[in-house]
């Protein structure tokens, strides 16, 4: 399950002279011990487990004139002590570096997203239904001056997406694309894009292999307290087995920090997708400096998938359906931030609707809100509280899981560099699918070493 990290970091450093790698690297060490009474989330056979967990979290930049580099990542091994499940290495990992080879000519990138994502979707995150994905981006950019405020490129692409279980992920794709690029203001672009992608399926009939034709039109801006993102065109999908659809396209994500303590932030997206698509263009990724970047989840661990993943990991599994299948996607996510001397809040609602091309089986609706809550009890002591309701109806099958998870997290500040934390967490879920209910409580104690 390792695979991804070293293709990510090796790729990365590829793309620049190790000279050039002069950056702010940032890391955070930490181990700890875990107990859970029902750790695979079983409705009729709770097996109780203890996990060792020891894992690094690490953020590097750069934004040299010859390379600029975004990389954050955690990566984490998970012991089963009771042995009844095998050792499991995670990795998560979002990272982008663009090699200069020649200053506003000719440009090289490479991109990498790593997860852990469920082999089956419909049963729950046990450690036996988890899984390594990763996408990998690379390729040249060509650039172009039109005069003053207009400038253009042309982009080619090799994409390769792999998962350690589910074949029919695995997939290599081209993309060739061209843009042109209006200044409307020093912090106003306007821009025009034409994409093609060919798209190949290692493991699936050739029919499932298909031609991705965009054409949109971006807007974007960045001021003190307000960012927008907002791009709106349409995809015209041709499959090698003849069937040919269309939609309109829509992403967009907006950002606004109207004080020091709040901050708001509000993604969308329409369009067609497919589970390594949905994971490059997620509307939830921000870049460098945005106002987004300041909107952070109070609780380190609230956006796990479950307690299966343990309260003390830094790496949750995530909610897409592993494999080739195509759907229409309407996502919608918001957060509002509010920080004050002592105390923090966090509310996040969102709402999903997948309606696949294919296979009809995952078509679904989902609603979910978090909400988080973070008291500074002392200056060195700090507890988190969160709660989160999500309910996810399949349409197909006529299946409603409704899950709802809290839990408290006290943290103690020894000094500079070292804290430790104790945390619980209770996790419950309704389901009209036979089997499908279970109820589970963890508690994990641990250290941290922050650089």
């Amino acid at each position: 399950m390792g695979k991804a990290l070293p293709t990510a970091l090796l790729a990365l450093c590829a793309v620049a002279p190790s000279a050039t790698l002069a950056g702010t690297l940032n890391y955070t060490l930490y181990g700890g011990l875990e107990h859970s009474n029902n750790i695979a989330l079983s409705s009729d056979n709770p097996v109780s487990e203890n996990v060792l967990i020891p894992g690094s979290s690490f953020q590097y930049s750069q934004l040299g004139s010859t390379f600029q580099a975004n990389l954050a990542g955690t990566v984490e091994y998970r012991k089963y002590l009771q042995n009844r499940f095998d050792s499991q290495l995670q990795t998560q990992l979002a990272g982008q570096g663009n090699w200069t080879i020649a200053p506003d000519r000719l440009d090289f990138s490479v991109e990498d997203y790593a997860g852990v994502q469920p082999v089956d979707q419909l049963s729950s995150d046990s450690p036996d239904n988890q899984q390594q994905t990763n996408v990998l981006v690379v390729g040249p950019t060509l650039r172009m001056r039109f005069g003053r405020a207009a400038r253009g490129q042309f982009e080619l692409r090799y994409i390769n997406s792999y998962a350690s279980k589910v074949d029919d992920f695995d997939s290599s794709r081209g993309l060739a694309a061209f843009r042109v690029y209006r200044d409307l203001s020093p912090t106003d672009t306007l821009s025009a894009n034409v994409e093609f992608q060919r798209v190949h399926f290692d493991n699936q009939p050739s029919d499932a292999d298909y031609d991705r034709k965009e054409a949109f039109l971006r807007y974007t801006s960045r001021l003190a307290h307000f960012d927008a993102d907002v791009l709106v065109g349409g995809s015209r999908l041709e499959f090698d087995g003849g069937r040919t659809t269309s939609a309109p396209l829509v992403r967009m994500r907006l950002g606004w920090d109207p004080s020091p303590r709040n901050a708001f932030v509000v993604t969308g997206a329409y369009q067609y997708a497919d589970a390594a698509q949905d994971i490059i263009t997620a509307p939830g990724a921000f870049g460098i400096g945005t106002v987004a970047d300041r909107v952070e989840p109070i609780d380190p661990f609230a956006n796990t998938g479950g307690l299966g993943n343990g309260t003390g990991t830094s790496i949750g599994t995530g909610s897409a359906v592993i494999g080739s299948d195509v759907y229409k996607e309407r996502r919608f996510d918001a957060s509002w931030n509010w920080r004050g001397d002592r105390l923090n809040v966090t509310v996040s609602p969102s709402f999903s609707k997948l309606r696949y091309l294919n296979d009809r089986t995952f078509d679904q609706n989902d609603r979910a809100i978090s909400i988080g809550i973070g008291y500074r009890l002392r200056p060195t002591v700090t507890l988190n509280g969160f709660l989160m309701g999500d309910k996810l109806d399949y349409q197909a099958i006529d299946r409603r899981d409704t899950t709802v998870r809290m839990g408290l997290n006290l943290t103690k500040q020894w000094n500079q560099h070292w804290s430790g934390q104790v945390s619980v967490a209770r996790e419950r879920r309704s389901s009209t699918a036979a089997g499908q209910d279970y109820r589970a409580n963890a508690i994990y104690v641990g250290v941290v070493y922050r650089r």
